[in-house]
């Protein structure tokens, strides 16, 4: 399994949980964003940078991941696409994105749309919590776990 980090609009401690699960269980771990990231020096951990535009860092994400791959990400699109690739996908708050409910927020983000195009305010989401770093960090670590068993 490698992890992949869709990076732009990954929080700070988000990416600092991956850094060092990715060093303990030297997972090779690729940051990907249109602007430069600075990552450790690590064997396992790199980043690559890609040309600015709309779904650049999302298009390479999906050209490289591999069935099995962990693809970490907030945006539903791409996550529709990886997991469709047999790929697993994690949010920054520690949810799974599984074929049986991507469907549904990939609906659910599309009347949200909706709404703030026709100028309806709906806010966004709130920042990252204490909760959510830990459910990140639990639902990681037990991938990686459950990847060491295979």
């Amino acid at each position: 399994m490698k992890i992949w980090v869709d990076a732009d609009a990954c929080p700070v401690v988000i990416k600092e949980i991956l850094f060092r699960a990715a060093e303990r269980t030297k997972t090779v771990t690729t940051l990907l964003a249109n602007h430069y990231l600075k990552v450790p020096p690590s064997k396992v951990i790199s980043f690559v940078q890609v040309s600015a535009g709309f779904d650049v860092a999302d298009n390479e994400i999906v050209k490289r991941a591999e069935p099995n791959d962990l693809v970490i990400t907030a945006d539903i699109p791409l996550a529709a696409e990886v997991v469709e690739k047999g790929c697993l996908a994690l949010n920054p708050r520690g949810e799974l994105y599984t074929e049986s409910n991507i469907r549904q927020r990939l609906n659910m983000r599309d009347f949200m749309d909706t709404l703030r195009s026709s100028g309806i305010e709906t806010g966004g989401a709130p920042p990252i919590s204490q909760a959510d770093r830990q459910a990140f960090a639990n639902n990681l670590d037990k991938l990686l776990a459950q990847q060491s068993h295979i």
